[in-house]
């Protein structure tokens, strides 16, 4: 029995041997074949920036980078408002809309937003655009869809909703552009208006990632979720407790808000906390992922209730304070409540709350663009030595989203630093 056993042992360590020995093989030999294809990819791509030079994998001057939310911005996406959809009254749709709202979705689900409004919304978006290229801003937009055509799964069907808020499906980390799962159904396919854009800064040298695409299937959702007032909201939100379940990965990328090396998000309606355990191990080491949380009825999005504008500034809601908010405050960070917004009770707002005024967009440290409208944050801003830059987009905030939402900053000018070391 032990000349058996010796043997089987020396068997063992034959077999462990050899397949230890043809797994480096196949290793070398794939990433040689990788390494051999990489370098052929990179000898026939070029970028559009100098039509001689071979792309390199990850070039010194890449068209995307962007560290934080205030250095100088050089190129951003801002979304379309074209053929918006209404998204179908499911169960995610109804926990993140206000009550008075549901029978709007209930009616017209699936169908245009309302057309004059659309409209409207159209040409302030193009105004806004228009102004950001005088400020020496590059412009690119995502493609125009049809939203309206009806989709399936093997899990679920629907129709889309729009390709409105770049903020919320892209998330830029240095030279990396990270493509957000999302939560809600309506949005599955709202990455496809995006696809050309990022192609493009593929091949001019930025990585590229996809986060893992959730199933969306029913056992994402608390099909039974709850919610019938404010209060329930409330009541909900204060015992954790979310329409969106941890089943999978799910999160939108406007619940992270980025400074430096450190990155910052919510546990939301949309983004659950396998979402951000993923996020945090892609991004590890090089930055901390910190989880925030607020006494907010209704967590979706954190550029309108903690907003980031410049080194060691942040505005923070007065409606929904933050739990972590000494952390900033040791750290020596100035902590600004803005002013109660000015948009009127009867305006639209079929997704959001009237905070939209604070979800700006820093041009830079010294430059802000801010509702037209909102007077009261314009003079905090002005009291703060910040530029104004004065655009309406009442109507484009029915849709959802203030400045910060209806863009993404895909190049800023400045370097990775930490703030809170």
């Amino acid at each position: 029995p032990a000349a058996l056993s010796s043997r089987r042992a020396g068997k063992r360590n034959f077999h462990s041997y050899f397949y230890f020995k043809l797994g480096r093989v196949f290793t070398g030999w794939v990433q040689r074949s990788f390494q051999s294809t990489r370098a052929a990819t990179a000898s026939q791509n070029t970028c559009a920036a100098d039509d001689n030079k071979a792309a390199s994998p990850v070039p010194k001057d890449c068209l995307v980078c962007s560290y934080n939310e205030w250095d100088p911005l050089e190129e951003v996406i801002v979304g379309r408002a074209e053929n918006a959809c209404v998204p179908p009254f499911s169960v995610e749709v109804k926990a993140n809309t206000y009550e008075k709202y549901w029978g709007f979705y209930q009616k017209f689900g699936g169908q245009s937003f309302p057309k004059d409004h659309l409209k409207k919304a159209i040409a302030e978006i193009e105004e806004m655009c228009n102004i950001l290229k005088r400020e020496g801003v590059i412009v690119k937009r995502p493609d125009p869809i049809d939203w309206s055509v009806k989709y399936k799964t093997p899990d679920f069907e629907s129709t889309g909703m729009y390709a409105a808020m770049p903020r919320d499906i892209l998330l830029v980390v240095g030279n990396e552009i990270i493509e957000a799962p999302m939560a809600w159904r309506a949005r599955f396919f709202e990455y496809r208006a995006y696809r050309r854009i990022i192609k493009e800064y593929f091949n001019c040298g930025a990585k590229w990632t996809t986060a893992p695409k959730p199933t969306m299937a029913d056992e994402l959702y608390d099909q039974d979720y709850p919610i019938h007032s404010v209060e329930d909201r409330h009541k909900l939100a204060a015992q954790g407790k979310f329409v969106t379940t941890e089943f999978e990965p799910c999160f939108d990328a406007a619940d992270f808000i980025r400074a430096g090396r450190d990155i910052f998000v919510q546990r939301s309606q949309v983004t659950n906390y396998m979402g951000i355990e993923w996020m945090t191990r892609h991004l590890a080491p090089d930055y901390r992922v910190h989880v925030m949380s607020f006494k907010d009825p209704n967590p979706m999005h954190i550029d309108a209730t903690f907003n980031i504008i410049g080194p060691g500034l942040v505005l923070s809601n007065p409606d929904r304070p933050c739990h972590q908010i000494e952390l900033f405050k040791k750290a020596g960070w100035t902590v600004i409540r803005p002013p109660v917004p000015l948009i009127p009770d009867d305006h639209p707002l079929w997704m959001s709350s009237k905070w939209l005024s604070m979800n700006v967009l820093m041009l830079d440290e010294k430059r802000v663009m801010v509702d037209a409208n909102e007077t009261s944050i314009q003079k905090m801003f002005e009291n703060l030595g910040i530029s104004t830059i004065k655009v309406n987009i009442r109507h484009a905030n029915s849709l959802g989203g203030g400045f910060h939402c209806w863009t993404c900053d895909i190049r800023r000018r400045g370097t990775l630093q930490s703030y809170f070391d």
